[in-house]
């Protein structure tokens, strides 16, 4: 009852029941990625006439979140490569890290020393500052 309820009133748990229903119409499967994302584009490669491309479209593994497509899928997606990372071996090289999700806006978030986030005190100022003051003048 609660999956039926989030995709009934919720765009960002997964997929909605008109993203099932367009999928199921007109969608293709494609590929899955290492996170459990579910690719698919329109089938046999129509192209749609708006667009003058064919559509694809991610379903998302829980949370609908974009920076969860990895880069070889976030190039397919958005037409920078034709062939899918399924069909052609991606080349990955040594000095790659691993694919992070954008953290920002929760507790894994980057906050520099200085934010009033951060954990600790703010540097003490070193001198090279004098501030402001109107009567100065």
């Amino acid at each position: 009852m609660k999956t039926f309820l989030q995709r009934l009133f919720t765009w960002w748990n997964s997929q909605t029941f008109g993203t099932q229903l367009w999928t199921w119409l007109y969608g293709e499967f494609v590929g899955h990625d290492e996170l459990g994302n579910r690719y698919y584009r329109t089938k046999n490669g129509k192209i749609d006439p708006a667009l003058g491309i064919n559509r694809r479209w991610v379903i998302y593994k829980g949370i609908a979140e974009a920076s969860l497509v990895p880069p070889s899928w976030h190039g397919w997606l958005h037409h920078i490569v034709d062939t899918p990372p399924t069909q052609e071996q991606v080349k990955s090289y040594r000095w790659e890290k691993p694919h992070e999700p954008n953290l920002t806006g929760t507790p894994a978030a980057h906050r520099p020393s200085g934010s009033m986030l951060a954990e600790g005190r703010r540097p003490k100022a070193t001198g090279d500052y004098k501030a402001w003051n109107p009567g100065d003048q």
